[in-house]
């Protein structure tokens, strides 16, 4: 077969090996210059596409074992989590196999049972129960409940089903995934509502019902509210996206905002400047309460408050 001096059109935004490259044609030169970028050895992409990191995973699986799925925190960021910054860089994949990879940024774990799959953006993940206990030994413990909150808002299990699954396995990582799934909960829209309850939570303060339809006394309906406390009438609400808005989105929050507190509501409004003064938050929220008749303890900064929120 003659060689060919650039990438044929398939091969211009998907990654490839360096076999297929020999049976298309295309020569070392090609893959050496400046249109070709080798990604893992053995494994191509044409120098125009963009990394996602859908297309490196697409990419590792060529230099992988033919029955590797993506599992762990990679699995986690397809389900939709994202990790903090600089967190878990590598690509995790699981196999049945005893194969050793030497490929620098994945890491292959290996499993003694055969995987249960399901699909998502046409990459083999493991279920979303499995991802959550595979996870109790990457993640913090808030990031893990924020996991097992976004499954159940996402669709993708219940919080029945993943509470039965935690108990009734017995995994690397159970034990932490059975305790987690205590604190995980339906009708959560954000990670940072789960981040925003479990910090009052575990500064001893009552926990908040989650998007919560709120009615003035006449039964009108007034908006819903992100975190509720109904005994003491509090709404706290975290506003993450105030730059992004339109003038008029930002005036009709505005104006919902003015008709809840109009009703005998408290709303505090919680930003991502806040959150990096979480016991300022816990204090604010408990201010609140005492004000309309909370007689509980103030809010309590363990060691362990300190490690996953300060």
């Amino acid at each position: 077969m003659p060689l060919i001096r650039d990438l044929p059109a398939d091969l211009k935004d998907v990654p490839f090996t360096t076999a297929t490259a020999r049976k298309r044609g295309i020569g070392r030169g090609v893959l050496a210059g400046k249109r070709c970028r080798q990604v893992f050895r053995g494994v191509w992409v044409s120098a125009d596409v963009e990394l996602t990191f859908r297309l490196l995973l697409q990419a590792a699986r060529l230099a992988l074992p033919r029955d590797v799925v993506v599992s762990h925190t990679s699995a986690m960021r397809l389900y939709g989590l994202e990790p903090r910054t600089g967190r878990h860089p590598h690509l995790e994949f699981s196999t049945t196999r005893t194969t050793v990879t030497r490929h620098v940024g994945i890491v292959l774990h290996r499993r003694q049972r055969r995987i249960s799959t399901i699909e998502i953006e046409g990459l083999p993940v493991t279920g979303p129960e499995r991802t959550f206990v595979d996870c109790a030994g990457r993640l913090s413990f808030v990031e893990l409940v924020q996991l097992g909150d976004l499954l159940i808002h996402t669709g993708r299990t219940t919080l029945d089903a993943l509470t039965a699954y935690a108990l009734d396995r017995h995994l690397h990582g159970v034990r932490r995934a059975r305790r987690a799934v205590t604190y995980v909960r339906e009708n959560v829209e954000s990670p940072m509502e789960t981040v925003i309850r479990l910090l009052l939570v575990f500064a001893r303060l009552p926990e908040p019902r989650r998007n919560v339809v709120l009615l003035d006394d006449d039964g009108r309906f007034l908006g819903r509210g992100d975190l509720v406390l109904d005994r003491w009438k509090v709404l706290i609400e975290y506003d993450g996206w105030h730059h992004e808005r339109s003038s008029a989105q930002r005036q009709q929050d505005i104006r919902r905002r003015e008709r809840i507190e109009a009703a005998g509501w408290v709303v505090i409004v919680i930003t991502s400047t806040d959150l990096t003064r979480p016991q300022e938050i816990a204090w604010r929220v408990h201010r609140a309460l005492t004000a309309r008749g909370y007689a509980g303890r103030p809010p309590r900064m363990s060691i362990m408050w300190q490690r996953w929120f300060a």
